[in-house]
């Protein structure tokens, strides 16, 4: 495959030492977000903190988006602290009564069982999490579509209502999400059924989640945005708000992480290439199962062409971004992982063997 590197990551890479780097490309993310939100007219968009959670990140999108998903009490202080004014909506399977007492603030509260809100002492605008058991198929992730912990089948929903005569909460609608990793198409066949479902409960407030797919192994191909809201157009009635709650597919895309080859070898026939960084910067590879999308910028000697694996420096097999892929790399040559915007150094195991922290960067 053939990954274009901008100039500025270039620039980056010129002066990398052994030290890894993350480069975020805030004004291509800026343009992309743009993008999404005209795609999107008509339609709410909140930011899944979860998938990356940089200020500098936030600053950008907050510009383009009308809220942000948060799912700890930590990512809604940090929110907080960014973004003083933003609208925060809070998810989560699993809440603390520390994290319930923050409900009474927050622009949505996302109830995820008859019991949280039993828990629930305060007046808090919520939306139920429902998990319909509809076919999910096509997804890298499924959150629902079954048993799984997260939101409420039919049977809980109702609990719940029978509930909100004794409890301060406000009810304001349902949220869903069932899948992640699905094209366009998939996202509005489950759009679909939770409209129908929530419509079925007098409802007129949906939020439908994420889940938006993003192809690392086909790079150069995206989330067909248009369409989507096109189609979200189409199912919207008046008087509706309909929402959704993107994250990998917002920033995977922006970021690039730089990591120096530190030594070419063959073992029992088989080349590997061992790089100054590891997954626990970037975890993405080993948690997806793929091989990350990658350039090589040359600054070594001459490399060998042909089968290669890429490896980090920890102390596990399982330290692996990409497998077999063929490429010239020497000593002291530069590997640009990109798609590295979501969900890579934030849910990475950065303290393990206590090699140093990347560099940040940020293109503007």
């Amino acid at each position: 495959m053939s990954i274009e590197v901008p100039a500025g990551v270039r620039k980056v890479a010129e002066s990398l030492d052994d030290v890894p780097a993350y480069v975020y490309d805030l004004a291509g993310l800026d343009r992309h977000a743009a993008a999404v939100r005209a795609a999107l007219a008509g339609t709410e968009i909140c930011y899944a903190v979860k998938a990356n959670p940089d200020p500098e990140v936030l600053r950008v999108l907050a510009p383009h988006v009308d809220g942000f998903e948060v799912s700890s009490g930590g990512e809604f202080a940090h929110v907080r602290a960014v973004l003083p004014e933003a609208a925060l909506s809070f998810g989560g399977p699993g809440k603390t009564g520390g994290e319930l007492a923050l409900a009474p603030s927050a622009y949505r509260w996302h109830v995820e069982s008859p019991a949280e809100l039993r828990r629930m002492r305060e007046p808090a605008d919520v939306l139920l999490r429902v998990n319909l058991d509809v076919p999910v198929t096509g997804a890298a992730l499924a959150m629902g579509g079954g048993a799984t912990p997260f939101g409420m089948d039919p049977g809980g929903v109702a609990e719940c209502l029978a509930l909100l005569g004794s409890s301060p909460v406000r009810l304001r609608g349902l949220h869903a999400h069932l899948a992640s990793g699905l094209a366009a198409p998939d996202l509005l066949a489950l759009a679909e059924a939770v409209l129908a479902y929530g419509r079925s409960l007098g409802l007129r407030e949906f939020n439908l989640g994420g889940g938006m797919a993003v192809f690392y192994t086909r790079p150069e191909e995206r989330f067909d945005w248009a369409a989507y809201g096109v189609g979200l157009r189409a199912l919207a009635r008046p008087g509706e708000t309909l929402r959704v709650e993107p994250g990998r597919a917002m920033t995977a895309y922006c970021g690039w992480y730089l990591t120096t080859v530190l030594d070419v070898k063959r073992v029992h026939g088989e080349r590997f290439a061992v790089l100054s960084g590891g997954t626990h910067h970037l975890r993405t590879p080993v948690t997806k199962g793929h091989d990350q999308p990658f350039a090589v910028l040359p600054g070594g000697g001459e490399g060998e062409d042909g089968p290669v694996t890429l490896v980090g420096r920890l102390c596990t097999p399982k330290d692996v971004f990409a497998r077999r892929v063929t490429a010239s790399l020497a000593v002291g040559d530069v590997v640009a992982f990109a798609m590295a915007g979501a969900y890579a150094w934030n849910i990475s195991h950065h303290d393990f063997l206590m090699h140093p922290k990347p560099a940040f960067h940020y293109l503007r």
